[in-house]
């Protein structure tokens, strides 16, 4: 994987993505070794993170090398400075470059015109690292990833498409409940199921979260709406009335089912105290699984080895 981009979940292969969760395995389980030493990544971000940017700064830094933020207003990304220019610029200082873009087309350019790795932190479309960190916690809390059933309540958005792609990867089943207009883009649906013929995975798309979460292994939900869609709070907020995951939707689910959701969470809205603070939830595990899925990633595209 050395010197390739992450643009999509989907670049990877069955194989590839294994290989990523045992070594994030390893890392969290023995810790890491200076493996990037002397390399430096670039995070350009437009918009703002937490999760995102403290693992990876973080996680660099435990690999040995470094990061350098730097936020729209002082890259102007595509508006200041076109995107070519940017990337063929940061391609002289750096090892990789880590995006948080609202256009996915500014990953592709971004990883067209740079001679070092792309990986995507974040795009309207995608966000294929809080994907693996999802697998990772679905590894370690049920043991395996092949035939569990992970519901995902709520948006067809970029979180939920990673995450069915990740999950067809994987050989797991996923089924999503959500609104009329807001379901999986179709393109999602279609490469998902292409990969689970393989992997004997399942892609499932409803409209009823009850049916969606009976018999799940997971239940998973996201914000309903997202950085960007500001614009369109009150329509959401009527379109997602009965998508709520509550204590009484859980109860649909099987009685060791976990609850996860990739944060920042409007409780209240998606999901309620009961449910994110319960025994079932494991959302702080899953956070903290960002640190080590990306050092994995980084670790395979930027090292020297990749060797668990």
């Amino acid at each position: 994987m050395r010197g390739r981009d992450l643009l999509s979940i989907s670049d990877l292969s069955p194989e590839e993505l294994d290989l990523l969760l045992r070594m994030a395995l390893a890392m969290k389980r023995d810790g890491s070794r200076p493996v990037l030493a002397g390399q430096t990544i670039a995070m350009l971000f437009e918009k703002p993170s937490l999760r995102t940017r403290v693992s990876f700064e973080v996680g660099m830094k435990q690999l040995g090398g470094s990061a350098i933020y730097l936020s729209q207003s002082e890259v102007g990304l595509g508006q200041r400075e076109p995107v070519a220019d940017v990337a063929r610029v940061l391609s002289r200082y750096v090892s990789g470059i880590v995006a948080r873009t609202y256009a996915q087309r500014s990953l592709e350019d971004l990883a067209q015109a740079a001679d070092v790795p792309v990986i995507n932190a974040l795009s309207d479309d995608e966000h294929p690292c809080q994907a693996l960190a999802d697998l990772l916690t679905i590894r370690e809390k049920k043991g395996r990833l092949a035939g569990v059933r992970i519901a995902f309540v709520g948006d067809g958005n970029n979180v939920s498409s990673s995450l069915a792609l990740a999950a067809a990867l994987a050989g797991a089943e996923f089924v999503i409940a959500s609104p009329p207009d807001y379901e999986l883009p179709t393109w999602v649906v279609e490469t998902g199921r292409h990969w689970a013929r393989r992997t004997g995975g399942v892609i499932e798309t409803l409209s009823d979260p009850a049916q969606a979460v009976k018999g799940a292994d997971v239940v998973y939900t996201d914000v309903w709406t997202s950085m960007g869609q500001e614009a369109s709070h009150q329509r959401r907020l009527e379109a997602f009335q009965g998508y709520q995951v509550n204590e009484s939707l859980m109860a649909r689910a099987k009685p060791d089912a976990v609850f996860m959701h990739d944060l920042p969470a409007h409780r209240g809205e998606e999901t309620v105290d009961a449910v994110i603070e319960g025994p079932q939830s494991v959302v702080f595990d899953q956070a903290e699984n960002r640190l080590h899925a990306q050092k994995a990633l980084l670790a395979a595209i930027m090292g020297e080895e990749a060797a668990i």
